[in-house]
């Protein structure tokens, strides 16, 4: 499997990191996160759709706005490993309990709310989906957004994010895992400036941080060769860089 790219814009945001220059600094040393440090306050949300959206939709709606700002924007694909999990236990534990659910909660709940909530925040009537695939979402987002280019969509926004993960499913994610809310966007056009393959996996080991930020890392360093792992393949980047 083979996918090219061109990336137009970018935005992204995770504990301690807000602005260019914070994403530049971070590119300078080993790709981790300090989860100790706050998630910047939102910029282009409304107050109200901010309250209504847990950690993690709110960063991916928050950078998502921010690139609509920006730039034209023809469709959106949404990608997230855990999708609305703060939510989802919640209302477990009510049902448990046998507590009345809130009715936020239960309405936010489903894995496309956050999209969903960007294109009414930014009323625009775009073409959108959302998917999961485990660790490799953010690739599996990639191959969507490939699918949207061939079908005449020029400008795709790629988001890819996940929520604070509660400490209740915390022992089943591999040791060192980010557990903060993060969101890193991407405008994609056609183009050959980054292409990615799929290679085969022999160790079935990924790394702790999700796909989409050591892309990030690997682009603000401006390596022109380097390895994203996944759960069956690992996908082996190259990018021209202007």
């Amino acid at each position: 499997m083979k996918l090219a790219f061109s990336l137009c814009d970018w935005q992204a945001s995770a504990p301690g990191l807000a602005g260019l220059a914070d994403w530049q600094q971070w590119a300078t040393k080993s790709p981790a996160i300090d989860e100790t440090l706050p998630l910047a306050k939102a910029q282009h949300l409304p107050m109200m759709t901010a309250r209504r959206l847990s950690s993690g939709s709110r960063a991916a709606v928050e950078c998502g706005l921010a690139l609509i700002k920006r730039q034209p924007v023809d469709a959106v694909v949404f990608t997230s490993r855990h999708g609305e999990l703060e939510r989802n236990l919640r209302i477990l534990t009510s049902l448990a309990k046998e507590e009345s659910l809130s009715p936020t909660d239960f309405a936010m709940s489903v894995h496309n709310a956050a999209v969903g909530s960007l294109t009414i925040a930014a009323a625009l009537p775009l073409v959108s989906t959302s998917l999961a695939a485990g660790a490799d979402s953010f690739q599996q987002g990639l191959l969507e957004v490939a699918t949207l280019h061939s079908a005449g969509y020029q400008q795709v926004l790629l988001v890819d994010f996940d929520g604070a993960i509660p400490p209740f499913y915390q022992h089943y994610l591999p040791e060192g895992a980010l557990h903060s809310p993060y969101a890193v966007a991407l405008l994609l056009r056609q183009g050959t400036d980054c292409r990615c393959q799929a290679i085969p996996s022999e160790d079935q080991t990924s790394d702790v941080l999700p796909q989409s930020l050591l892309f990030l890392h690997a682009w603000l360093r401006r390596e022109r060769s380097f390895v994203v792992t996944g759960d069956r393949f690992h996908w082996q980047w190259e990018c021209q860089h202007g």
